[in-house]
């Protein structure tokens, strides 16, 4: 049950986190793969600055979407299109 439930968070954080971002769409796997990572990129960054979001499942998407913008971000700085 908690790989699915973890599954469903990467794939709404990273949704969200493209959305924010206004990047080009990466698809139901690509999502996921950018939630899931961006979730610990989230809790690495979020506990360097002492910020603490909470636990539960609307922390977990937070944390996984401001990490999938991380990201994002950084992807876009790398493979920049002309």
């Amino acid at each position: 049950m908690g790989i699915i439930v973890t599954l469903i968070i990467g794939a709404i954080a990273g949704w969200l986190g493209s959305q924010i971002f206004k990047g080009s769409s990466l698809g139901l796997i690509g999502n996921i793969v950018v939630g899931i990572l961006g979730s610990f990129v989230g809790s690495w960054v979020f506990g360097k600055l002492g910020i603490s979001i909470g636990s539960g499942l609307i922390g977990s998407i937070i944390t996984g979407a401001f990490g999938a913008i991380v990201i994002l971000a950084v992807l876009n700085l790398i493979f920049k299109s002309k």
